[in-house]
């Protein structure tokens, strides 16, 4: 049995919580939160102790942690646990800081960490299957990736404020999905956004419409297009393109039906909400994530990838604020 402990309760934390708890051979069992009614919840889901961080760090039974506090603790409980001898999985980012977040790794080498970055889309079954393919040459080689991720409605101001921004906050998600499938890092960037969706998050130096053009060595690219509002649900589509053929991964709803009439076709929504749409995924990436922290030798997204798409999200700031195409 794998012993977990839990630090953050919040939104997320009680996601990887839950899904731990679905888990047969993990289990949290000790959970620090500073707000009651968080760790409080977390306990309730998990029979699992209330505990400081460094009482977590110090129990030799815990074998890994999971890091979903604020992004601004991330990189020091991550260096924390990895002088600890825990593994470590961390939601992204590790830091908002590049600079910060290479000082972070470095420690993780050093220790010899096992670190895992909460990359969840890469482990959602349809993407997963896209992938495969695509490494299974289904469709030759790769010439084109475009990425749709669409909100259905923007978060408070307050918690713009403090994101890092579209770039870091929402479309590091579709760098890292970039990477993964095209095969090749990118070596150019350029980006350009608007506020359209809220003159708020305008004022408070964000974009909420946005796109990204990557560019590899070789000239493969991928388009990225991201909105703060979709009306229609949480829009989340792939397509990649290759000399053979396409590969597409649609968008999900509650059930396949669809209803005729003499006004047309109809089906449902669009699911509304990441949690939802992402179940499965969170589930197996922290499947993932135990056999990980057990030592096997799997194929999981690191410390590296995390700072790789921080540094494309950089890339992506700079480009939208000087108007030209950045190099890396």
């Amino acid at each position: 049995m794998l012993n977990i402990g839990l630090l953050g309760a919040g939104r997320i934390g009680i996601t990887h919580a839950r899904a731990v708890s679905a888990l047969p051979d993990a289990r949290i069992t000790a959970v620090f939160d500073p707000v009651d009614a968080a760790a409080e919840a977390a306990q309730a889901l998990t029979g699992a102790r209330r505990a400081s961080v460094e009482d977590i760090l110090a129990d030799e039974t815990i074998a890994a942690v999971i890091v979903a506090t604020p992004t601004d603790l991330h990189a020091s409980q991550v260096e924390q646990a990895a002088r600890a001898g825990k593994a470590i999985f961390c939601e992204k980012p590790i830091d908002l800081s590049s600079a910060r977040a290479e000082a972070c790794l470095a420690v993780v080498r050093e220790q010899k960490a096992r670190l895992m970055l909460g990359f969840n889309r890469r482990f959602d079954p349809s993407f997963a299957r896209l992938k495969a393919e695509v490494e299974a040459g289904v469709i030759g080689k790769v010439e084109l990736v475009q990425i749709t991720s669409r909100d259905p409605a923007p978060p408070p101001v307050d918690y713009i404020r403090r994101s890092g921004g579209l770039f870091r906050d929402m479309m590091i998600h579709d760098f890292d999905m970039a990477r993964f499938l095209l095969g090749e890092e990118v070596t150019e960037v350029f980006a350009t956004g608007s506020a359209l969706v809220d003159p708020a998050i305008g004022g408070a130096g964000d974009v909420d419409t946005a796109t990204a053009t990557l560019r590899t060595a070789s000239g493969r690219i991928a388009v990225i297009t991201n909105s703060r509002r979709a009306t229609y649900g949480y829009d989340q589509r792939i397509e990649v393109h290759g000399e053979k053929g396409m590969i597409q991964a649609g968008n999900q709803t509650a059930t396949t039906l669809t209803r005729a009439s003499a006004a047309g076709f109809t089906s449902d929504p669009l699911l509304d909400f990441f949690m939802q749409r992402y179940a499965e995924a969170y589930r197996l990436e922290l499947a993932a994530f135990c056999r990980y922290a057990a030592g096997e030798d799997i194929a999981v997204p690191t410390g590296e990838d995390g700072l790789a798409a921080l540094k494309l999200a950089d890339a992506a700031v700079a480009s939208l604020t000087s108007g030209q195409s950045v190099k890396l």
